[in-house]
């Protein structure tokens, strides 16, 4: 069949040719959520595809390094009701604890998964998965000490569970469709029926109908300037979903990493501090310990990002222009660096030019992960929010970065991310096969489905304007690092919602050289600029709205948490604010007609999923 694309001030209406596909179940993504939901839909008989626009195996999980959280207890005492304890305490009290208790809990046997999987762990002497020591890890609620609950593939742990979970894919009767676009869902009277892509090879429309989308996109780093992701992470699933009508979460709490190379952004694993590096200043000083005593260079990632922009500012910076710190590892053993970070080391030689055995690394903390998306349930399925209520979105579910579930609230602990990618892409397969049998039929999609895509597609293929799409992708980028950055006020925030509104209008007034429909990067960059623009704005949007300082929300303007109780005087009898009255809950913004910005707030979810098992943890002040 054919859609049509509108007359846009040319001679010819342009028909673009459809091939039609039915899946039981669709996941949009191949990195680790995205293979762990697909291959488990396949395993449960469910025709399932899976749509990537990058072979599987290039999917930013590669880039991860650390390792993944679970509470094994190979190298001492630990629990899982500890590790949501720190998980909890980590999201500064914005995660919601149904959902950490899900994911803390599953963490052992998906973890074990992964290993019968065939994931090569580092190994300890007695044969057991390694664990190393991360940032905001703690036993006993912070009374015992030091966790060592960072299960590790040396520094390569992304790269061994991406390969291990496409290996696995391929065993099972998951169908690809590899460097195919997906430029929106299919809705019709509010149901996700499918997905419409842009096969890139060569120009065809694909329109994906099915009872369940799975959506596994990742982050949308790339609207920074500076940052460790992908060129691809550009934020697809979640401008798919606010171009739906539905709310993005949390977008104002953006993770800066403390220790991407100086210059060049790459990440050093925070599994180089947990083997025992640590940052120093100008004066050769350990300076965490004057930030964190307790937890020094594990602390937190946002609060280990704030002490060394802080080092900076305060003249203690290192380098010609004092613009940076270093990164010590010089004092390890050889056979430890070579065994345990043989990728960060090689890194640190190319893009620093550095030989960790004898010099420190150059380092700046860097947008390096997004707290916020799409929001969802602990199963997996996608929230709407209308009239103070949460409403399911029938046959949509997300997972993975893409997805504000929200077990990392306003800051998430690391190697929790690896965690939540195959905890969630597996519940979304568990929890889908409980309520679909497989082969069900389909009901047919409306005539006109996929039109507006067609409609957009065209639109920016003959785009004749005066502005490239790499110059507007760049003064996009520059203001979020501007205005957005590590620390935040008013100010800053208000010139950056002026500043992202007017980029915003800039791309009625792009150019689009490439007319061809065969892999025309010009044309799919310009389609990913579009998704990038939702993104930032609706960060900068809500970040200027929160006017308090949570997790990685730093405002200099509102230096203090601001809770529904005062949690530093409490005062026997002391009442609760009403939810207009306090921050902590959650942002949601909605893309509106006009290409603007609406925001709604809805609450923190405090009860667990079995208070016999573990009970909530109300707020406290949060220091390490």
């Amino acid at each position: 069949m054919f859609l049509v694309a509108p007359l846009l001030n040319r001679a010819v209406v342009v028909e673009y040719p459809v091939i039609d596909h039915t899946f039981d179940a669709v996941v949009v993504g191949a990195g680790g959520a995205g293979l762990r939901a697909a291959f488990g839909l396949a395993e449960h008989g469910l025709k399932t595809a899976c749509i990537s626009k990058l072979f599987p195996t290039r999917s930013h999980t590669v880039a991860a390094q650390g390792g993944i959280n679970a509470a094994l207890g190979n190298m001492g005492k630990d629990d899982w009701r500890w590790h949501f304890y720190d998980t909890v305490k980590g999201s500064d009290w914005l995660g919601d604890q149904d959902a950490i208790h899900y994911m803390t809990r599953e963490a052992p046997q998906a973890v074990r998964e992964l290993e019968h999987y065939g994931c090569p762990f580092s190994r300890t002497e007695s044969g057991h998965i390694y664990q190393r020591p991360f940032g905001g890890q703690s036993l006993e609620y912070g009374k015992g000490g030091q966790a060592q609950r960072c299960c590790a593939v040396a520094d390569r742990t992304g790269h061994a569970i991406l390969h291990t979970l496409y290996g696995q894919s391929l065993r099972h009767d998951t169908n690809y469709f590899i460097e195919y676009f997906a430029l929106d869902l299919i809705m019709e009277d509010g149901e996700c029926r499918g997905v419409i892509a842009l096969n890139m090879e060569d120009g065809s429309i694909h329109r994906f109908r099915s009872h369940h989308t799975v959506l596994a996109t990742g982050g949308y780093g790339r609207a920074y300037f500076s940052c460790t992701s992908a060129h691809t992470c550009t934020g697809d699933g979640n401008a798919m979903a606010a171009r739906a009508g539905i709310p993005l979460q949390d977008l104002e709490f953006v993770q800066f990493h403390p220790t991407g190379i100086y210059g060049a952004g790459c990440l050093i694993t925070e599994g180089s501090r947990g083997e025992g590096g640590y940052l120093v200043n100008s004066e050769g000083e350990r300076f965490m310990e004057r930030y964190a005593p307790t937890a020094k260079d594990l602390a937190s990632r946002d609060v280990v990002s704030r002490a060394s922009t802080v080092e900076i500012r305060e003249g203690r910076g290192v380098g010609p222009e004092k613009d940076h710190v270093y990164l010590q590892l010089s004092h390890l053993p050889p056979e430890i660096l070579a065994e345990r970070l043989p990728g960060i080391s090689e890194t640190a030689a190319i893009f620093a030019g550095v030989d960790v055995t004898k010099e420190p690394i150059p380092v700046l903390p860097t947008v390096h992960y997004n707290m916020g998306g799409v929001p969802t349930n602990f199963k997996g399925q996608v929230i709407d929010h209308r009239n103070g209520q949460d409403k399911v979105v029938k046959g949509l579910w997300s997972a993975g970065e893409n997805a504000a579930v929200s077990v990392h609230g306003a800051n998430r602990l690391g190697a929790n991310s690896l965690l939540d990618l195959v905890v969630f892409g597996r519940a979304c397969a568990n929890f889908i096969a409980e309520e679909q049998q497989p082969n069900q039929p389909h009901k047919d999609l409306p005539a006109n489905a996929g039109e507006a895509s067609i409609a957009n597609l065209d639109k920016m293929r003959y785009a004749n304007g005066d502005l490239s799409v790499a110059s507007v992708r760049l003064d996009m980028q520059k203001i979020m690092q501007k205005d957005a950055a590590v620390f935040r006020t008013g100010e800053t925030l208000r010139e950056g919602v002026v500043k992202i509104d007017g980029a915003v209008h800039k791309l009625d007034d792009l150019k689009v050289s490439d007319r061809g429909m065969i892999w025309n990067t010009d044309l799919v960059e310009g389609l990913e600029l579009q998704n990038l623009m939702i993104n930032a704005q609706q960060t900068m949007h809500s970040a200027q709205a929160r006017e308090e300082s949570r997790g990685a929300h730093s405002r200099e303007d509102f230096p203090a948490r601001e809770d529904e109780i005062d949690y530093t005087k409490p005062v026997e009898g002391q009442k609760p604010k009403p939810m207009k009255d306090h921050w902590r809950k959650h942002s949601l913004s909605y893309l509106t007609d006009d290409h603007g910005c609406k925001l709604d707030y809805r609450r923190v979810i405090d009860t667990t999923l079995d208070e016999k098992e573990v009970a909530w943890v109300p707020p406290v002040i949060r220091v390490y």
